[in-house]
């Protein structure tokens, strides 16, 4: 598999260069220079704007990739906008794992799992929803607009492409200490989204659409049920396994290196079992990460702990600037727009359709959702109110990376569809990315601010969680006995943690599954306090992740 191709655009440079490195493609070379020197000067840049209203770093490597793509443009006399042309196989397989990962491994795991109801209504309920609006919109639009050679599982396709969201704008705005449960909800999301979407594309793409009936809607259903499930529970293996290995063996005691390679090989692994097995690899490696970081990370050493925690964080952060980088060098490729031979008419009309595809089915389900989950909900303090429903809303129009690759999956293959439209459906995708990152992104910042500071802080700064209040409820779990409840019997002790966990569900889970974890998984996987002393062993440091 030809992983990375270059195309020779700097042709007047390689007769000269040539004879100096022979065994060497020149044309690589000054491909990966040039690329490498632009993602320093984005990492550059990006510190010289930290502060600035209207610009970030995601934003800056798009327009970098923008601008070499127009130099590059100009010096091959419009031949040809790429340095480096790669299969959506270099992001699914090299760039997207590293992210995801780090996500799974960095996330506040506390915050998470207790906004977790809201973050699956969102991630999967509401990316169903959009993928549903979506497809449907398309259907019926496209058709006047004159797009006629899409089919059904085109369309559906278009649905799953334009769902995935990038939020990555939203989350370097967002301040996850004053604004836990915002922070939580939209960062939570966005993983989940990513993965859903990935999903149902992978589920489209599995069936067949020659005959529509009620059974093709329920395979459909089935598989992408199927590949959640699954995908999760295989991710969640994979992280106890490396638990398991590297607190048994204890490779510390000989060397760190082998304890750092092993949870970066067993985290990849994991991903490329799911790719394998025809699963979800970014729902894999998630949840792998997630137990990595609640196990796998106490049974190493204190140099592996910091050693572990800032190299995934780098890998991921190059992976995402690499990303965005390509993503603005590619929307110059003019063979694209070429190949689509609509007019600029034709052209506007696709991408704004479809942008108003994405606003309306982002709508249709944010807002819906949020005032269903504030009617459960009986604290003030976790309830979404109408600002943040309308920062989660924005925070979701940008699309990324991950649609751009799907994108290029469903129709860079022309015999589902005509050349035209094949290519016009790609150059529309680039059309509302390009604008919905650079746009609504560089206007993110200034936004929020202006929506958040409006009002005043809470005492508690939209915190999703008052420890007094959970506290008390893990107390009553605890001592609620006979005796507190002056002489009554043990049937109504029973009755007080049912009438606990209907009332507050999610800190009574909670507390149960803090039971069984110090019980029955630490005592084998390891994990904080359940780690062994042995010389220059883990000293069972804290969490970052969990607090």
């Amino acid at each position: 598999m030809a992983v990375l191709e270059t195309i020779p655009v700097l042709l007047p440079y390689q007769e000269s260069l040539s004879s100096s490195s022979s065994f060497l493609s020149t044309s690589t070379i000054i491909a990966l220079t040039v690329f490498f020197a632009l993602l320093c000067a984005c990492i550059v840049i990006g510190h010289l704007l930290e502060e600035n209203r209207w610009a970030n770093e995601s934003i800056t490597a798009l327009l970098l990739g923008l601008c070499s793509g127009v130099v590059v443009l100009l010096v091959s006399k419009f031949q040809s906008s790429q340095i480096l042309v790669f299969s959506e196989d270099l992001f699914f397989l090299y760039l997207l794992p590293p992210i995801i990962f780090n996500a799974g491994f960095q996330v506040k795991k506390k915050q998470f799992f207790k906004n977790f109801t809201t973050i699956v209504l969102f991630g999967v309920f509401g990316t169903v929803i959009s993928f549903c609006l979506i497809s449907l919109g398309a259907y019926l639009l496209f058709n006047k607009i004159g797009v006629t050679s899409l089919n059904i599982q085109d369309y559906l396709a278009v649905g799953a492409i334009l769902s995935a969201t990038d939020s990555v704008c939203t989350l370097q705005v967002l301040n996850q200490d004053e604004t836990p449960l915002l922070y939580s909800i939209v960062f939570g999301e966005g993983v989940v989204n990513d993965a859903t979407s990935i999903v149902l594309f992978n589920a489209v793409q599995s069936l067949d659409f020659s005959n529509i009936d009620i059974l093709t809607a329920l395979k459909l259903l089935g598989t992408f049920l199927y590949l959640l499930f699954t995908s999760t529970a295989l991710g969640i293996a994979a992280g106890l396994i490396s638990a398991f290995i590297i607190k048994t063996l204890y490779f510390g005691r000989h060397s760190t290196d082998r304890e750092v390679a092993l949870m970066m090989l067993m985290a990849y692994l994991s991903y490329m079992l799911a790719e394998l097995l025809n699963l979800s690899g970014i729902l894999t490696i998630f949840f792998c990460g997630i137990v990595m970081s609640h196990y796998t990370w106490h049974n190493v050493t204190e140099s592996s702990r910091v050693t572990t925690k800032h190299a995934f964080a780098t890998i991921s952060f190059i992976a995402e600037t690499f990303i965005f980088l390509y993503v603005g060098m590619d929307a110059l490729d003019i063979d694209k727009w070429k190949s689509s031979n609509a007019s600029p008419g034709t052209s506007i009309a696709v991408s704004s359709t479809l942008f108003a595809l994405v606003l309306v089915g982002r709508a249709a389900f944010v807002f819906p959702i949020a005032n269903i989950t504030n009617c459960i909900k009986k604290r003030s303090s976790t309830k979404i109110e109408l600002r943040k429903q309308f920062i989660i809303w924005w925070a979701g129009l940008m699309r990324g990376a991950v649609t751009i690759a799907l994108s290029y999956n469903q129709f860079a293959n022309l015999d589902k569809t005509s050349a035209e439209d094949s290519a016009l459906m790609i150059t529309s995708t680039i059309i509302v990315v390009l604008f919905s990152t650079v746009v609504f992104g560089s206007i993110t910042k200034p936004l929020i601010e202006a929506v958040m500071l409006r009002h005043a802080k809470p005492a508690h700064s939209d915190a999703t969680d008052i420890p007094s209040l959970d506290d008390l409820q893990i107390s009553l779990l605890e001592n609620c006995d006979p005796s507190d409840q002056g002489g009554t019997n043990q049937p109504a002790r029973r009755k007080g943690s049912l009438s606990m966990l209907i009332s507050n569900p999610t800190s009574t889970v909670h507390y149960f599954w803090r039971k069984f974890d110090d019980k029955f998984m630490r005592p084998v996987f390891g994990g904080r306090g359940f780690v062994p002393f042995v010389p220059g062993s883990p000293t069972g440091a804290i969490d970052p992740q969990t607090s």
